[in-house]
């Protein structure tokens, strides 16, 4: 079973962008906007809150558990697997164990610049990417050391995704009636 993330409970802030427009794709993927783990990735999560809170930042989730269905939505949109897991192979996110995040200064409530945004598909989003400005290169940094320090692997197309070490063949793909958490437009 899953753990629902939510800002109370965890101290996060939470903006799923699957569950609005603002997603790559254009058009809602998700039917609501709730936050979900598998319990060891939501362990993980506590620990990341914490490192981040003792620099003075808070995390932002922008994505988490995504079932298998949606992960066929974005697929089929942009069959990259350079930034999109193949369903077939599954994807850390439609196994609960991955997360995509960034930085919030706790004292402005201001996003920290990271060089390019969430989800952009560009090389530009790639962890030691130098053609963005400095700023945002420590911006990266930062959250790749809080993120490792509290146990979180990375990958390196993509500055703001973080999962447990070697999910494949550990962690079930869910679909959203699976998992429970009626994420998919129309689920009841």
């Amino acid at each position: 079973m899953l753990t629902e993330i939510t800002e109370a409970d965890y101290g996060v802030e939470i903006d799923m962008v699957y569950a609005t427009d603002r997603v790559f794709t254009g058009k809602a993927v998700y039917g609501r906007g709730a936050c979900f783990l598998h319990p060891e990735a939501a362990v993980l999560l506590r620990r990341a809150v914490d490192l981040a809170g003792r620099q003075g930042f808070r995390l932002r989730i922008l994505d988490a558990f995504r079932p298998s269905e949606a992960q066929w939505v974005l697929w089929n949109h942009t069959p990259d697997p350079a930034f999109i897991s193949d369903p077939r192979r599954g994807s850390p996110h439609s196994m609960g164990v991955a997360v995509d995040l960034t930085l919030v200064d706790k004292a402005s409530g201001e996003v920290l610049d990271m060089g390019t945004g969430f989800d952009d598909l560009r090389l530009q989003s790639h962890h030691g990417d130098t053609s963005i400005s400095v700023e945002a290169q420590r911006n990266r940094l930062l959250l790749l050391g809080i993120m490792t320090a509290a146990d979180w692997d990375f990958f390196r197309n993509e500055w703001w995704h973080y999962q447990l070490f070697r999910p494949r063949g550990r962690y079930p793909v869910l679909t959203d009636s699976a998992a429970g958490t009626r994420l998919m437009p129309g689920a009841v």
